[in-house]
């Protein structure tokens, strides 16, 4: 999308589909499974393990995150592994941690003028 792209007048079906992203990224679990496939190919039994969410849970987020287009999912044979398409979910969140000041260690940003 164009940087001058305005969303006046950007088509009803891409702003549908903006708001399945970002209905898809409004949950705090959806998330952490998003910043772990970020780290690499995962299956769904490492994300159980990194995400402490049963296996039911993980799966319907999976397909809430793939449908939505934040995540890839890659069959090879009995094996499904999941991974991020690029950094655009990343990037939002880092976008939205620095609108509420904190860095993305979790560390508030120093005041705007301050040097420290």
């Amino acid at each position: 999308m164009p940087k001058n792209a305005s969303f006046q007048t950007m088509p009803e079906q891409i702003l549908e589909r903006v708001a399945t992203r970002f209905r898809a990224l409004g949950e705090v679990s959806r998330l952490r499974l998003i910043f772990s496939a970020d780290k690499g190919k995962m299956n769904v039994t490492e994300l159980i393990a990194i995400s402490g969410l049963s296996q039911a849970n993980v799966s319907k987020h999976l397909r809430i995150l793939t449908n939505a287009g934040l995540l890839i999912r890659q069959k090879k044979g009995i094996f499904v592994r999941y991974s991020t398409p690029g950094s655009t979910a990343s990037k939002l969140c880092a976008l939205a941690s620095a609108s509420l000041g904190v860095r993305s260690v979790g560390r508030p940003l120093p005041p705007v003028g301050d040097s420290s």
